[in-house]
């Protein structure tokens, strides 16, 4: 576990107590959080799966790590910049990477269904995508939003190029807007709303709590486990 000391991190060793997941060990920037292993490097040498919810700035050390060891990745670390896939690519040549802005079974299956709803939907339905998270997440929108706004592109045929809802003026047709806000302790709510003239459809998920993004993290690594070199998503977890 890379990013043990996180909110995620605590979760997912709760998860694993509770599924019976065996996890070698844990360790954060600090150095070891818990298990023998006193840093990521030694960590990755002595498990199979390392299962990375830290922050963006070690994720370059961490993919290095698992490329050295051969062992498989799982990324649940949200922020990502077009660097950071950059190099998801080059590592996902060398071992078996999983990459999820969100692990949730039920938001993975959510993305599927607004991707089919997006292709067999005209450009006259607008698409807005609606999250809220609790008061300390950073990003926004949330790397969920985006998943979905890039599942509703995907069903479209368009690249994605998110509006954010601090504009002014008319909606452009076609658009996909985004709208975050941030409080309490919300897990984490998302809603998609497809709007026409007369009628909307709105599909939407929300988590009670972590532990629903920990129990897809672990069965995300289970299904990685023995899997060759190459880039794999929630999707392949779900067979969708």
């Amino acid at each position: 576990m890379l990013g043990a000391a996180g909110r995620m991190g605590r979760a997912i060793r709760e998860a694993a107590e509770a599924m019976q997941v065996p996890l070698t060990g844990g360790v954060d920037r600090d150095g070891a959080v818990f298990g023998e292993f006193a840093d990521v490097a030694a960590l990755a040498v002595g498990t199979e799966v390392l299962i990375d919810f830290s922050t963006p700035d070690a994720l370059a050390r961490h993919l290095d790590v698992a490329r050295v060891d051969g062992g498989a990745i799982v990324i649940g670390t949200t922020g990502l910049t077009p660097e950071h896939q950059r190099l998801i690519d080059v590592a996902a040549k060398d071992v078996a990477v999983l990459q999820a802005a969100n692990t949730s079974l039920g938001v993975n299956l959510l993305a599927a269904l607004v991707q089919q709803a997006a292709a067999r939907l005209g450009s006259d339905w607008d698409i807005e995508v609606l999250e809220m998270h609790h008061r300390h997440k950073a990003d926004a929108p949330s790397g969920t939003a985006l998943l979905l706004g890039q599942a509703a592109a995907d069903g479209r045929g368009i690249e994605l190029a998110p509006v954010q809802h601090d504009r002014t003026g008319k909606r452009e047709e076609g658009a996909i807007g985004f709208a975050s806000l941030r409080g309490g302790s919300v897990a984490g709510d998302h809603l998609v709303v497809l709007a026409s003239e007369g009628e909307r459809i709105e599909l939407g998920h929300r988590a009670e709590s972590r532990a629903i993004f920990a129990r897809g993290a672990l069965k995300a690594a289970q299904w990685l486990h023995g899997k060759p070199a190459g880039r794999y998503s929630m999707a392949d977890v779900l067979g969708l």
